[in-house]
């Protein structure tokens, strides 16, 4: 981390107290020098004893500026027995509070001014606001700005600030730990200075227009709210869904649907073999994935273009990060600076580098924090994903993580075989030669411990029959699948009775029953992701096996929807997941689309009302005058009129859009005039008949053709340098082509540079 990036953390920690700046800035220098002078005996040898001294007196030094009340000074905040930043940094006094400003630079001469324009702006604005707030009326009390509400942390508030982090946590030593807790509550004190600006009709507003406006707006938020939730749920139900898993051995391909009597069907499936050399990935292979990918979409008959893929859990980092209370603007907001992220998850690598997905699972209004969910994964590895899906043929709209794919396969079969489960807690465990986790979902929290397997134990559960090896593993790999339960259930004070197993290995039901004996308190069954799925005849005998856990993946794909209205976020986070990339403008895509069909059904809506209103009117004056079948006839004579007028002009407009559409996607730099093309082609004598004309540029042409004879040539660029818009004509080659089998006479070809341009 550089002096910079420790500056974004430092600049606005006011954990450093007002007593504790003092001290440093009464602190005579000759007591600075000889405490200094303590602390350099720890240093290196070939220190020199001015260099020390120097360096201990900038570091202790303080600058007043702007009468004294600017104080610039190189902060002593330590971390590992190093500084935070030798950056100088700028502290003003505004208000009864403090302000910190990083210059950026460690330079005095260049921190200086920084510091000092910093203090001037600080002013001008809270003297913007002095005359803003005289100018507003007396009955409305000025609200307080961010900049004023600022306080410095307090002990309490800093124990209820915490990072939840997935995984096994190493324990360090007690001075780490508690240098961290402070560096977390520092940070998430940091954010709750987004929260402070209110409006002016908050909670202690008293006026009747202001309560009449707010139950107005709040009215409306619930029509907005009622009809979105119905057009998303619309948009999710129509929405079709290709699930594709890759994998080196095969790739996998499913679609569910639900039919009148709603029930979910395996509507397609296909399982399509791939010969990857052995010991190969997925993204080693790419270009021959989206081959066989192709020939796969071919073979299953899916139409859909639609597909939702799953990435690794090796290639994704999910943590559940605890932050200050937000509104959804207050986190976009935060979200946008990248001050959210850097401060809460702190990636080893820049923000830009990774596709980043979140969800809120929890709002704790008691404690005034909430619980974000952080799914990310290297943008690499993300586009490397999706170029093998468009090779294929089809468009990727959800990438999502294997072990959330896995989730929505168990919740869905829950669903449909309507289990008497636990839905607030689920326990997955797979268990094979690519992957190996615990995955515990609690409260829409997921605690993911890795199973750690060596390069010999894959190559036991991959081929070998010897019983003492299988024994060894065996009690390797359940001591930590014990030690990922007991944390949970002493964290949490939650049983877990069973774990839902998902596996690729042939033989697993074997070691399912050694894994019983280690751990006889937790059952572990294999899961059935086709359990209660109504499946078609022509799959029944693919489907024919002992172990199907492992096409718990590709069928949890399979019940993925887009969900673009965002539907499924108010049932749960885990099923929302999507790490693609552009996924706000393929959202905004699908919106627009389900919008015009929405509004499309409406039209139509409406003109069939309309004509049931019309043809009962009609029908009542029949009744009533039989004259007024004429004016009834003409109505429908207009309405068809109408109709057929409207589907011209949407036929037209179609024409048009298709055009427009063409018309944008040709790309060519050739500006060339029909008058030179009309000139060239009025030059031609007879006998010489023109192959090609190429245009290079706006200045040059070559014609390839052939002629009977050389005059005939010849007489072509006599011509052609007699025209106004031709420069210069020359023959660049000749050659006599072969003779015909016809016998025909053989005829020269030539080729003939035109340099175009008028003539002086």
């Amino acid at each position: 981390m550089n002096d910079d990036e420790k500056d974004k953390i430092v600049e606005k920690e006011e954990s450093v107290s007002d007593l504790e700046q003092s001290e440093v800035e009464k602190q005579p220098l000759d007591e600075s020098k000889a405490n200094n002078d303590e602390k350099s005996e720890n240093l290196p040898e070939g220190h020199s004893e001015d260099n020390k001294i120097q360096e201990s007196k900038k570091e202790h030094q303080v600058i007043h500026k702007k009468e004294g009340r600017l104080h610039i000074y190189v902060r002593q905040d330590k971390y590992k027995g190093e500084l935070k930043s030798k950056n100088w940094v700028g502290r003003i006094y505004i208000d009864g509070k403090q302000k910190i400003s990083s210059s950026g630079t460690p330079n005095l001469e260049e921190a200086i001014p920084i510091l000092e324009k910093w203090f001037e702006d600080i002013h001008a604005q809270k003297e913007k606001e002095k005359n803003s707030a005289n100018l507003e009326s007396p009955s409305v009390p000025a609200q307080p700005t961010s900049e004023q509400t600022e306080k410095i942390p307090t002990a309490e508030s800093t124990k209820q600030t915490e990072i939840k982090q997935s995984g096994n946590i190493s324990m360090s030593s007690k001075n780490d730990d508690v240098s961290e807790k402070k560096s977390l509550s520092n940070i998430l004190e940091k954010f709750k200075s987004i929260k402070f600006g209110k409006s002016k009709l908050g909670k202690k507003e008293t006026s009747f227009g202001g309560l009449g406006l707010k139950k107005k707006n709040k009215y409306a938020q619930n029509i907005q709210k009622f009809f979105k939730a119905k057009l998303g749920r619309a948009s999710v139900a129509s929405e079709e869904i290709v699930g594709v898993e890759l994998t080196p051995n095969e790739i996998r391909l499913a679609q569910v649907s639900v039919n009148k009597s709603n029930q979910w069907i395996l509507e397609k499936f296909y399982i399509h073999p791939v010969d990857l050399p052995s010991d190969s990935s997925v993204l080693d292979n790419a270009e021959k994935l989206g081959n066989e990918l192709s020939i796969a979409m071919q073979k299953s008959q899916i139409t859909t273009s639609n597909a939702a893929i799953a990435i690794p859990v090796t290639s994704a980092i999910i943590r559940v990060v605890t932050s200050p209370l937000m509104t959804d603007e207050e986190l976009k907001k935060a979200i946008e600076t990248n001050s959210l992220w850097e401060n809460l998850v702190q990636l080893t690598d820049n923000l830009n580098d990774y596709s980043i997905f979140h969800q809120v699972i929890n709002r704790n209004d008691k404690e005034n924090t909430m619980d974000i969910l952080f799914v990310a994964s290297k943008l690499g590895d993300i586009n490397s994903f999706t170029s093998i899906i468009k090779n294929g043929g089809l468009s990727p709209v959800i990438i999502d993580v294997k072990c959330f794919a896995l989730k929505s396969a168990v919740d869905q079969i829950n669903q449909i075989s309507r289990s008497s489960e636990d839905s607030n807690l689920t326990a997955l465990l797979e268990f094979g030669l690519d992957e190996n986790y615990v995955m515990i979902l609690y409260d829409n929290n997921p605690i993911i411990t890795d199973i750690f397997l060596r390069g010999q134990d894959r190559q036991t559960l991959k081929d070998s029959n010897n019983l003492e090896e299988m024994e060894a593993l065996v009690r390797r790999y359940i001591t930590q699948v014990k030690q990922a339960v007991s944390d949970f259930e002493t964290k949490y004070e939650k049983r877990i009775r069973n774990l839902k197993v998902v596996s690729n290995l042939p033989n697993v039901q074997e070691y399912l029953g050694k894994f019983r004996k280690h751990m006889q308190n937790t059952g572990f069954k294999l899961f059935d992701p086709v359990n209660d799925l109504k499946v078609p005849q022509q799959f029944e005998k693919s489907l024919n096996i002992t172990n199907r856990s492992y096409l718990s993946t590709v069928i949890g794909l399979a019940f993925r929807k887009l969900d673009v209205f965002g539907y499924y976020k108010f049932v749960t986070a885990v099923k929302n997941i999507n790490l693609l990339p552009n996924r706000a403008n393929m959202v905004a895509q699908k919106k627009a689309k389900a919008f015009s069909n929405f509004a499309f059904k409406g039209i139509v809506g409406s003109v069939v009302g309309i004509y049931i209103i019309l043809f009962a009117l009609s029908f009542w004056k029949i009744n009533q005058f039989n004259n007024a079948l004429t004016e009834y006839e003409s109505v429908v004579f207009q309405h068809e009129k109408v109709s057929k007028n409207k589907n011209q002009v949407l036929a037209e407009l179609k024409i048009i859009n298709k055009s427009l559409t063409l018309s944008n996607s040709m790309q060519s730099n050739k500006k060339i005039s029909y008058r030179v093309l009309a000139q060239i082609a009025s030059s031609v004598p007879k006998g010489v008949r023109f192959q090609e004309i190429e245009f290079k540029g706006v200045e040059l042409a070559v014609i390839n053709g052939d002629a009977d004879s050389d005059q005939s040539i010849l007489k072509l660029v006599s011509n052609l340098n007699k025209r106004k818009l031709i420069k210069h004509a020359a023959i660049s080659s000749m050659k006599i082509k072969s003779k015909n089998k016809t016998g025909a006479p053989r005829r020269k070809g030539f080729r003939v540079s035109v340099k175009l341009g008028r003539k002086s």
